[in-house]
């Protein structure tokens, strides 16, 4: 019984865990007004007919702050490089000059960090109910334990054990929103 009851807290923190690290994915998405290659990660571009991550076809390199500059190791992706950034629908506009792409980052308005901010916030509370949602089916497998004759009180022990772990994996979620939150919002 009691090993039932070590999976079923190990198999809940390793979906919290998943929760948290794709919610630090999603925040390396948002653009904060400095150039970063994790700006262009998720871009896919076609190279010989199948979807290829752009930084296995090209050095992707900060220039100055505000500017990213892509060196494809073959000067025929040129444009499929450029195809791609516009299709993935990031607001970039790239500038290529026949041998490297450079893609400018204009700088935030005060309404735009808001707004991204709030996006922030937004992707924070769906990783939120992503942790809830693995705490309602811990402490239901621990009821169900408990139906098939676990002890009720060390059942209520581990449902504390699963209430403390959120409260636990919540703050967590709220460091890591507040953190980008404040690197969005500054200037």
């Amino acid at each position: 019984m009691n090993e039932d009851i070590e999976l079923i807290i190990d198999t809940l923190k390793e979906s919290m865990d998943a929760s948290i690290e794709h919610l630090k994915h999603e925040l390396t998405k948002i653009r904060t007004g400095k150039a970063s290659p994790t700006l262009l990660q998720d871009i896919r571009v076609n190279y010989y007919g199948s979807p290829t991550p752009l930084q296995q076809v090209a050095n992707v390199k900060i220039e100055d702050a505000r500017t990213l500059s892509i060196e494809p190791w073959e000067k025929k992706l040129l444009g499929e490089i450029e195809k791609a950034i516009f299709g993935a629908n990031l607001g970039l506009t790239p500038q290529n000059d026949g041998k490297i792409i450079r893609i400018n980052l204009p700088p935030l308005t005060e309404d735009r960090r808001k707004q991204l901010a709030k996006q922030a916030g937004a992707m924070g509370e769906d990783c939120k109910v992503s942790v809830r949602s693995a705490r309602r089916d811990g402490i239901q497998a621990v009821k169900d334990e408990v139906k098939d004759g676990y002890p009720e009180d060390a059942g209520k022990r581990d449902e504390s054990n699963i209430e403390d772990l959120t409260k636990a994996y919540y703050g967590k979620i709220e460091a890591f929103v507040k953190a980008k939150e404040k690197e969005i919002l500054t200037v």
